[in-house]
């Protein structure tokens, strides 16, 4: 009797509701604040699906015709959280070593902001020694062995620049196309555009390597004021590739099935009654997390490789590892995964340690990253993948030309600063030239002098390669319609095949 008692009481505060009132008033009154509510928010009236008819809200992960026939149809971005210095790796600058421990010039330092840097820091020549490579004769360090013999496979952009010199605000930018926080993420562009092209797989999927998470946190694989069901999907590396993939002790698939289609008619009828999209996040959500059981643990096992193909990545299939990571997004993508992110922690070369030095840590980090990188590009052209996959290599920002300091104090190993005026980014495969390169920088690597790329245009770019108008490509939201790449961004058509 006490429970109905406390039933009758819930019910009565209900109707009390300001939601009763909306839903039950005959004037129309709750009709219209429930439409004005869900079109700020990019839903509501006529408006039942995203901006340029790309998708319906009952199916919004179905496959969908890009713009214009695309050169890509799935992404692999490689993100090296920390930023590389591009002038150890890429950016050959015979210039520099001239400059090798000198006082930096005033020049450079006026009008500057630094991460860190203060005082007269001393210039540093470049670490690595570099040579030329493939029948594109491109420039690379010997810090990257392995990726010498995948060079012709690459176009490179060596006048990179960006916004931001501090890491969380500038992976932010990098992956959102804002510094702040709020935004979709590139991934969730994608998969909000074109869809997913297998049903138990998500379409965004996220591998962190590394041992810590990015900076800017999960934001960077975040779909912001996007339906969540556009949001990227982080599988561990070690035990069950997604937390409770496995059923509980006691319940069997039958009675989870039974389970997920009784909560999806609840959900259903609420949408029905709210007309919510994230409901139908929701209800998509469970129905892929139930398909998921099968599908996820066959596609993140790779001890049914050969292991020529281990030895190709340098993988170790008991390990969880970047190189481990290289070789499951090559199994993602070839299951129809549209969008695969990897982040690997750690690029980041202050020189105030051993594992942040230029000629230790960063030789380190590329032992353990160059032959995975280049047996991905190698097997992903041999499985015939590579004319359609676009795989985007880069970090955050550039490092300096200048060795850092702080507080006027010589650091104990070799290390660079943060650098937002130039860097380097490469691409491969997915309808972008071979061996090329495209951008300078100038004698000493500060500055670029021609061709320069913001992020913007990057974005634009990758949108362009997978058939997307960047401009058009838009959601509403909050009265506008927002983008990528915000109200800036073009293509940069000298590296497309």
């Amino acid at each position: 009797m006490e429970k109905l008692l406390k039933e009758l009481q819930q019910a009565a505060l209900q109707r009390e509701t300001r939601r009763h009132f909306f839903q039950t008033c005959s004037t129309g009154l709750g009709a219209m604040a429930l439409g004005s509510f869900l079109s700020s928010c990019g839903w509501g009236g006529s408006q039942t699906a995203p901006a340029a008819g790309l998708a319906g809200p009952t199916e919004p992960m179905t496959p969908r015709p890009a713009q214009f026939s695309p050169k890509a149809k799935r992404v692999i971005y490689i993100h090296m959280a920390g930023s590389p210095s591009q002038l150890e790796l890429f950016d050959y600058k015979p210039e520099l070593v001239k400059y090798h421990g000198r006082d930096c010039p005033q020049e450079l330092l006026e009008g500057k902001k630094f991460a860190f840097i203060r005082g007269i820091p001393k210039m540093l020549g470049p670490q690595g020694k570099f040579a030329q490579y493939g029948q594109s004769g491109a420039w690379l360090s010997d810090y990257l062995p392995h990726l010498q013999g995948v060079v012709d496979e690459i176009s490179f952009l060596k006048a990179m620049h960006t916004d931001q010199f501090n890491h969380a605000p500038a992976q932010l930018l990098m992956h959102t196309g804002s510094a702040r926080l709020g935004r979709p993420s590139i991934g969730s562009w994608v998969t909000y555009g074109l869809g997913s092209e297998n049903d138990d797989l998500p379409g965004f999927v996220v591998l962190a390597s590394g041992g810590k998470q990015p900076d800017a946190g999960k934001s960077v694989w975040g779909s912001g004021f996007l339906p969540t069901v556009y949001q990227g999907v982080q599988c561990r590396t070690d035990g069950d590739p997604v937390l409770y993939v496995s059923d509980p002790a006691g319940m069997n698939r039958d009675i989870r099935k039974q389970t997920i289609d009784a909560i999806t008619e609840i959900n259903q009828q609420a949408y029905n009654e709210v007309n919510d999209p994230e409901i139908l996040t929701r209800i998509s959500q469970y129905e892929l997390a139930f398909r998921m059981q099968m599908s996820v643990p066959d596609a993140m096992d790779i001890k049914s490789e050969p292991q020529y193909i281990m030895d190709l990545y340098g993988a170790d299939p008991n390990v969880g590892s970047f190189a481990r990571n290289c070789l499951l997004a090559r199994r993602l993508v070839e299951r129809g995964v549209r969008f695969v992110q990897l982040f690997d922690w750690g690029w980041d070369t202050h020189g105030t340690s051993a594992d942040g030095a230029l000629e230790i840590g960063l030789k380190n980090k590329c032992r353990e990253s160059d032959q995975a990188v280049a047996g991905l590009l190698k097997d992903l052209k041999q499985r015939g993948l590579l004319d359609d996959t676009l795989v985007v290599w880069g970090g955050e920002f550039g490092r300096t030309p200048m060795q850092e300091n702080r507080d006027g104090l010589t650091l104990p190993f070799m290390g660079r600063d943060h650098h937002l005026d130039a860097f380097t980014v490469w691409m491969a495969g997915g309808g972008v030239r071979k061996g090329f390169s495209y951008g300078e920088t100038d004698d000493i690597g500060y500055y670029g002098v021609k061709d320069k790329v913001h992020v913007h245009d990057l974005h634009a770019t990758i949108l362009h390669l997978l058939g997307f108008d960047h401009e058009q490509l838009t959601y509403p939201f909050q009265g506008r319609s927002f983008r990528l790449t915000d109200v800036a961004g073009k293509v940069v058509k000298p590296i497309l095949a």
